[in-house]
């Protein structure tokens, strides 16, 4: 059997790469992209199991992200992280949001790698979200 395959999206070299080896010494696949924009165009192509996305990028940020995938009808668990929990103006949780625009966990930066292989194993171990409503 295959390993999964992760998608982590991040605009943050250092943060894609200690992200993927902790998933790839745990056995998954990885396939990496630098935002949202280079995220989806690797989600259509690469048809991940899971996507781990960061929120705040350039191009295309996290939520957008979240919500394109979410409309193409996927149902895959998708982890939205972040370092920055809110914005100062309005006082939005960023990752609140992404939450409620559909990711299906949250991990606030920094973590550490167990906590990102919990969240990773139970999302790939919870129903479908079409089995969840």
């Amino acid at each position: 059997m295959p390993a999964q395959k992760v998608l982590i999206i991040d605009d943050e070299p250092t943060i894609r790469y200690m992200v993927a080896r902790i998933l790839e010494r745990a056995g998954y696949s990885t396939v990496a992209a630098a935002n949202g924009a280079q995220g989806y165009a690797c989600f259509c192509r690469e048809r991940p199991s899971i996507v781990i996305t960061d929120l705040i990028m350039p191009v295309r940020e996290g939520i957008e992200t979240i919500h394109r995938i979410r409309r193409e009808g996927a149902d895959l668990p998708i982890i939205a992280m972040s370092g920055s929990t809110s914005n100062r103006k309005g006082g939005v949780d960023f990752l609140s949001m992404a939450r409620e625009l559909g990711a299906t966990e949250i991990l606030r930066k920094p973590f550490e790698p167990a906590e990102l292989l919990d969240t990773v194993q139970r999302c790939l171990a919870a129903p479908n979200l079409a089995d969840r409503v």
